[in-house]
């Protein structure tokens, strides 16, 4: 069995709960997006003075490091997860842009409120998080929600 495999049918041990499963449908990717968004805030002007595009920012950075731990795990997921997360960074710009509140304070706020929703539903489920076991399981969480869209779109992973 693959790595991946592993990983994807572990994590899903703590996901059985229909409720369980329909919150990290909505709080994993909010996870992802806010830490995005959270390191996209962190200055960086010695990006900026080298690259002059709304890309140089460490969350850039932070991403290529997530992605190359995923394409250790399945090239055709990582993939998912690239277009996911550039989904991310210009969903965080477009926050940044609105100018209603700082990019890192929207972003934690949505951070806080999605783990809030996290622990719900892993009450409910009455399983703890797989992240308590195995701390690369906060990695799992998007890609076990990407294999399902993978398993409907019948791409293999």
């Amino acid at each position: 069995m693959r790595k991946i495999d592993q990983l994807l049918t572990e994590y899903g041990e703590s996901h059985q709960n229909v409720t369980n499963k329909t919150i990290h449908w909505i709080c994993v990717p909010l996870i992802f997006f806010s830490i995005v968004g959270m390191i996209a805030s962190i200055p960086s002007a010695a990006l900026h003075s080298v690259y002059e595009s709304p890309l140089a920012n460490w969350a850039v950075i932070a991403l290529v490091l997530v992605l190359m731990y995923y394409v250790s795990l399945s090239i055709p997921l990582s993939i998912g997860m690239t277009i996911f997360s550039f989904i991310c960074l210009y969903g965080a710009r477009w926050i940044s842009h609105l100018g209603l509140a700082p990019l890192w304070v929207v972003c934690l706020i949505i951070f806080v409120l999605a783990w809030i929703g996290q622990f719900y539903g892993h009450s409910v489920e009455g399983k703890k998080p797989s992240f308590f076991k195995d701390l690369q399981f906060l990695l799992i969480g998007p890609a076990w929600l990407m294999h399902f869209i993978y398993k409907r779109l019948g791409i293999s992973y």
